[in-house]
């Protein structure tokens, strides 16, 4: 049984060992799948590459004819943003002078309207005095109208009696 028992270690043994080469032998071949594959792809890489080059200068040439067409148009572009530049400055300058002369002759207007008003001020208080003072020459004539009056009054009142009195007499 020993004898059976040791047999059939061995045998584990063997089958051990041999699956273990086994193992390192898939190991090798995986090791060795993975290079083919990327010596594959380096290969793959370097016909792309090759093909590419043969393309290259014909694409340089096309980038090269875009980029002075890129530039040309630019250049125009930069001429009209300048020409825009330019005109809304003369106009920001035509306008801030305008708003100068405006403000300047806002401000003589505003002083000429002070003046106007001073002088309506003074023109009213004048018209008031001599309201006044007419009103007051008004009553001191009323008063001496109404003087005369009485004193023709007294005169005819005089008179008559005066006629009288030469009638008496």
């Amino acid at each position: 049984m020993e004898a059976g028992f040791s047999e059939m270690r061995n045998e584990l043994q063997s089958r051990d060992d041999l699956w273990r080469r086994i193992q390192l032998e898939c190991q090798q071949l995986h090791t060795e799948l993975l290079k083919v594959k990327m010596y594959k792809d380096m290969q793959e890489i370097q016909m792309k590459h090759q093909s590419s080059h043969v393309q290259l200068p014909e694409q340089l040439e096309n980038k090269n004819t875009e980029l002075l067409l890129f530039a040309e148009s630019q250049e125009c572009q930069q001429e009209e943003l300048n020409k825009i530049r330019n005109h809304i400055y003369r106009g920001e300058q035509s306008h801030c002078s305008e708003q100068e002369r405006m403000k300047t002759e806002i401000s003589d207007l505003t002083e000429e309207l002070h003046q106007k008003e001073i002088t309506i001020a003074t023109i009213m208080e004048k018209a008031s005095l001599l309201e006044r003072e007419l009103k007051m020459e008004l009553e001191t004539k009323d008063k001496l109208l109404a003087k005369q009056q009485l004193l023709e009054l007294q005169y005819e009142v005089i008179k008559s009696e005066n006629t009288h009195l030469k009638e008496m007499v």
